[in-house]
């Protein structure tokens, strides 16, 4: 049946489209010569456009592929099409990890609800709040919400029953799909969205206590064990970001979630007046891996000439992760089998299920090339110390040589001298010494803390100070008696030689609040090395005081020995003349990466490197060591994961590790797990063994863990106009700090958090609490040497602040 004709108008209609089209491509090539542009900016802006139609349309297809797979997912599985075991879901790779479709069908039938809900509470409550944080901002709106058909996806769950009867532990495999939200500032012009979101991970759930009265679980506690994957369908103005060398946006976005929910963050929801928030927040880290970067060998060449046909050298570094926590190495020039000898200490949190990251990298001009693999920290955990060589990954050869040392968080500081001594004759090339212990600090509240000039409420925060380490708290606004309710950690080197230092000040001002400084050696006399009480605040109100925990704890460290029978990744020829790597390893654990420096031309790569970690107490870490070659385009990667719990079971391990994934190359590592201990008298050998220690990476091994809870403060100054401050605290320790949150307008304010550092020598360093912008609201100047004269080296008291009111006080532990 032959078809109607069309209209004369439709056709005309058709016929001016289709010029208005030609012409507007047309038109900028009429402008860029009327104006008398360059040829030059004519090609970079087509270059330009095509980077971004390029980015655009595979962002669309890695979306419909994910959304695909999912939808087709039993199909795929059993037809076989995986290629590789990584491939599988969980519930296929893992036999304890279980198929939840009856929780899939709760999700889709519960779905459009939920997005009714977000709907609600974008249009009503998060849109007003953006209109009047900013006047620029007044006109806009969400002109569509849309969570789409597809329901949150939820691949797989885990239970861990095997831990503490008290909570119950899941490791949940979630996805999330077609999401669609418009955004629209009319007085700009200006249209923005979102359609499609790619977001999966293992986000872990924990509901603990257990309590024997409705509704059974105290809080609910969630955090993902490791960095999601996020990819964004931008629409509107938002297309922008796609643009090669702007493409910062889902980086951005994926650094934001992991600021609140990627180890050692955590969301904790309580279901339960009463509750000590803080310490599920931030639960004693699991304890310590000390990471030796040693070297690496038989890396594949990347620097090749005349397209391959000649083999060159690598200039290979290390970049190590755990979690959040990253180092890199130095980068070794022109070398196939670098050797760095660094050492990295990384805090664990979670084990199992953490991993050590090694990523190696050939350090180039353009981009570095990448080789890698992934240590279980679990491994390290049960065998204490791990010496080996790993295997790099999707690579022909290659292999990095780690130590990797399970270090335990003791309660008493009976080794402590015997873990200075040790650490003294450690050597690694980085700067950091070893650390002998972790502080934990929970900074809970401040009470009664000074007004600000004028009689205003100050909005006190905290820094505290370990040595070089400052580390700030959250802001509380307007009060003079704040809750921060943060957590902090510091690597102690020698207890009885440090000191925490607190400052409390007004975020608004330079108007100090108070502050504090408590000598670690305090905590080594303290029951369980953990000091938890109200402290008076020096240099503030005559009532001012902060409450705060701290608490030493062991460590996990790390020597990066060396890596042999690298694959050469420099190429010449084709592959035809073998040349050398410039090997480099990152390790990844608890949130920390950590990075060897690069080896030049070397196969068989001796980093001698040290790193260490501060673990908790929950399961499921690895670290992970990645191997990379040095390249100019890409570094290349290999690597492997070690378990923690291997670590802290066998206390230590000297072993090689084979790369994965290779046909040859391994890796050196020499892991310890330092345990806790509260026993004063084996300070003395353990800062007399470490200080005998050198590492290429000029790292001190540390001593002590000092465990800092800070918990509230009260009596603090009054801003100058006579409201309550913002009130936030941060605890420094050398050059490790950590923030408190901001208690809005209180001199009483309450953060309960805590923060852990690693010291080097507890008889030396110096605590401080102090922040440095707005006004001070007090400081706190704690010589660690205090905390090893207390009982079970625990330090639990009021704090004056300097620079408040008489009466300002901060309650550390």
């Amino acid at each position: 049946m032959a078809s109607a004709s069309r209209p004369p108008g439709e056709r005309a209609a058709s016929a001016l489209w289709s010029f208005g089209k030609y012409l507007g491509a047309l038109l900028p090539v009429y402008l860029a010569g009327y104006y008398g542009c360059s040829i030059s900016v004519v090609l970079l802006v087509l270059m330009i456009y095509m980077g971004w139609k390029h980015s655009r349309l595979e962002k669309v297809m890695r979306l419909k592929s994910a959304m695909y797979l999912l939808e087709n997912e039993r199909e795929f599985t059993t037809a076989k099409v995986f290629r590789s075991k990584r491939d599988l879901p969980p519930w296929v790779n893992f036999p304890d990890v279980e198929k939840v479709e009856w929780l899939n069908k709760i999700l889709q039938q519960a779905w459009p609800f939920i997005g009714q809900y977000l709907e609600k509470l974008l249009v009503e409550t998060i849109a007003p709040a953006i209109r009047a944080s900013s006047i620029h901002l007044q006109t806009l709106s969400f002109t569509k919400v849309n969570l789409g058909d597809k329901a949150l996806k939820i691949a797989g769950v885990k239970a861990h029953t095997e831990h503490d009867k008290r909570q119950v532990m899941l490791d949940l495999y979630v996805y999330a799909g077609d999401v669609e939200i418009n955004v629209e500032i009319k007085k700009y012009f200006c249209k923005a969205g979102v359609k499609g979101v790619q977001l999966h991970g293992k986000l872990r759930v924990i509901l603990e206590p257990l309590i024997g009265d409705v509704p059974l679980v105290g809080a609910i506690t969630m955090f993902f064990i490791r960095r999601p994957k996020l990819d964004i369908n931008w629409t509107g103005l938002t297309n922008l970001l796609d643009i090669p060398g702007l493409a910062m946006s889902d980086t951005m976005i994926m650094d934001a979630i992991a600021s609140h929910l990627v180890l050692p963050n955590r969301l904790t929801i309580p279901l339960v007046s009463n509750l000590l928030v803080a310490q599920l927040r931030s639960p004693l880290p699991r304890g310590v891996v000390r990471i030796h970067l040693l070297e690496a060998e038989n890396l594949t060449a990347k620097d090749t000439v005349i397209k391959g046909l000649i083999d060159g050298k690598s200039d290979p570094y290390a970049v190590l992760r755990v979690g959040t926590q990253v180092f890199t190495s130095h980068h070794v020039d022109s070398n196939l089998n670098p050797q760095w000898r660094e050492m990295f200490e990384v805090i664990v949190h979670e084990v199992p299920g953490q991993e050590l990251e090694v990523e190696v990298f050939d350090k180039d001009p353009d981009q570095d090339d990448f080789l890698g693999v992934k240590v279980d920290l679990d491994i390290v955990k049960k065998a204490r110390v791990v010496d080996d060589w790993f295997n790099l990954r999707d690579v022909p050869s290659g292999s990095v040589h780690l130590r990797l040392e399970w270090l335990s968080l003791l309660s008493s500081a009976e080794r402590l001298s015997e873990v200075i001594q040790k650490n003294q004759n450690l050597t690694s090339r980085t700067t950091d010494p070893p650390s002998a212990a972790i502080l934990a600090v929970y900074l809970d509240q401040a009470h009664a803390l000074p007004m600000r000039k004028g009689n205003k409420d100050p909005s006190p925060m905290v820094q505290i100070s370990v040595q070089d380490t400052t580390k700030e708290s959250k802001t509380c606004y307007g009060t003079t008696n704040p809750s921060w309710e943060d957590a902090f950690t510091f690597f102690i080197q020698d207890p009885s030689k440090q000191e925490i230092d607190i400052q409390v000040k007004d975020d608004d001002s330079a108007f100090s609040l108070g502050s504090l400084s408590i000598p670690l050696s305090h905590l080594l006399s303290c029951p369980k090395l953990t000091l938890d009480q109200w402290f008076q605040l020096e240099n503030s109100g005559l009532a001012s005081k902060i409450y705060f925990k701290m608490v030493l704890r062991g460590v996990l460290r790390i020597y990066l020995v060396e890596a042999q029978n690298l694959i050469a990744k420099d190429n010449f020829m084709g592959g035809m003349v073998k040349g050398k790597s410039d090997p480099y390893v990152k390790i990844r654990v608890a949130g920390i990466t950590f990075r060897s420096h690069t080896i030049k031309e070397n196969l068989n790569p001796i980093w001698n490197e040290l790193y260490e970690v501060i673990l908790t107490q929950l399961p499921g870490q690895e670290i992970q060591f990645e191997l990379f070659d040095k390249d100019i385009d890409q570094d290349d990667f290999l690597g492997f994961k070690l378990s923690l719990r291997d670590i802290i079971s066998a206390q230590c391990i000297d072993t090689w590790y084979t790369l994965n994934d290779v046909k040859s190359g391994r890796v050196h590592l020499v892991l310890e797990w330092l345990p806790r201990v509260t026993d004063l008298f084996r300070l003395e050998p353990v800062l007399q063994y470490q200080s005998q220690q050198s590492y290429q990476n000029k790292v001190v091994p540390s001593s002590a863990l000092l465990f800092v809870y800070v918990e509230r403060a009260h009596g603090l100054p009054l801003k100058k106009n006579g409201k309550e401050p913002k009130a936030g605290a941060e605890v420094i320790l050398k050059n490790v700090s950590y923030k408190t949150k901001i208690f809005e307008r209180s001199t009483s304010p309450r953060w309960d958090e805590a923060f852990h550092f690693l010291v080097r020598d507890p008889r030396d360093e110096i605590l401080t609490l102090s922040h440095s912008w707005g006004q001070g609201l007090g400081t706190v100047t704690l010589p660690l040497r205090q905390v090893l004269s207390e009982a079970g080296l625990l330090l639990d008291r009021w704090f004056n602040l300097d620079g408040a009111l008489p009466e300002s006080q901060i309650l550390l532990r």
